[in-house]
């Protein structure tokens, strides 16, 4: 029997941030506006399965899914001994390596999409590379999120694993199918030990947007900003401050899902994406 065959790609490609090497993992699908996409902390590319495989998308869209540094199949940088220092997640290397990854692909004005972490990251990257992004998909961010930079996360007492999947297991609505649920908890304990905790640095400590939120000019970049109701870490009333604070921003409260909409239900996340990419590609028809 022939074997069933996936279209999705996967490769490596080396990042260079502040003048070290990273070997990054990424996978993509698809044809047309690149749409760059990040998984939430502590988790890899794999959350973003079925948006890959998805041909009503991949045929406007070149989906590009990638395992930041340290998670998934990224290794932890190259030429420096990475082990002796405590892993910290910082705003100007996370926002680096995003533009340079792009920038090793050639993409010519992505899209960038993130959930949780990845979402506060699209609401920097807004910010401060308006010329370079087409537009910016913040899923699950908002403003500010304090207080879940802990040290429990990563503690000789507690199984990393088993906390970080459990953790996530309440941060998902009941409703959502239970293979997804289970699959998505799955991913995440098999997080390396101390990468969720130095994602989390960036999430609750270095990220804060407060008081500058007025300066994205969603003129030059789109910004809409989707949050699923059963979220309590960035809650729709987080996103929706947040993007009133944008001029222009959009904002829009996915029914019926959890913090981790792409993969715990992605039947009712892409409904919602589809009329964001709808929106983004008739902008770019009215501007021709």
């Amino acid at each position: 029997m022939m074997g069933k065959f996936s279209s999705v790609k996967g490769q490596y490609v080396y990042v260079e941030v502040d003048g070290i090497e990273h070997k990054v993992y990424f996978e993509e699908n698809g044809q047309g506006i690149p749409l760059v996409c990040q998984h939430t902390a502590g988790a890899d590319s794999r959350q973003w399965r079925d948006l890959l495989e998805d041909s009503n998308i991949t045929q406007n869209f070149r989906v590009i899914a990638y395992d930041l540094p340290r998670h998934g199949k990224s290794d932890p940088p190259h030429g420096v001994e990475w082990w002796k220092e405590e892993y910290k997640l910082t705003t100007d290397f996370y926002l680096q390596f995003v533009l340079n990854f792009c920038e090793a692909l050639e993409l010519e004005n992505p899209i960038f999409m993130g959930s949780s972490f990845g979402g506060h990251a699209a609401l920097q990257l807004a910010l401060e590379y308006p010329e370079y992004f087409r537009a910016t998909i913040p899923v699950e961010g908002s403003d500010h999120t304090p207080g879940f930079y802990q040290e429990w996360w990563n503690h000789p007492h507690t199984h990393g694993g088993e906390v970080c999947g459990s953790g996530v297991w309440g941060l998902m609505a009941p409703q959502s199918p239970e293979k997804d649920r289970r699959l998505t908890s799955w991913y995440y304990s098999q997080g390396a030990p101390g990468v969720f905790k130095g994602d989390l640095y960036f999430y609750s400590v270095d990220h804060d947007l407060r008081g500058k939120l007025h300066q994205i000019d969603t003129n030059k970049c789109p910004v809409y900003m989707l949050t699923g109701e059963y979220d309590y870490l960035s809650t729709p009333e987080d996103s929706k401050r947040t993007a009133e604070q944008i001029p222009g921003a959009k904002f829009v409260e996915m029914k019926g899902i959890g913090h981790f909409p792409m993969s715990e239900n992605h039947e009712v996340f892409v409904k919602y994406l589809e009329d964001v990419l709808q929106d983004i590609l008739t902008k770019e028809k009215t501007l021709v």
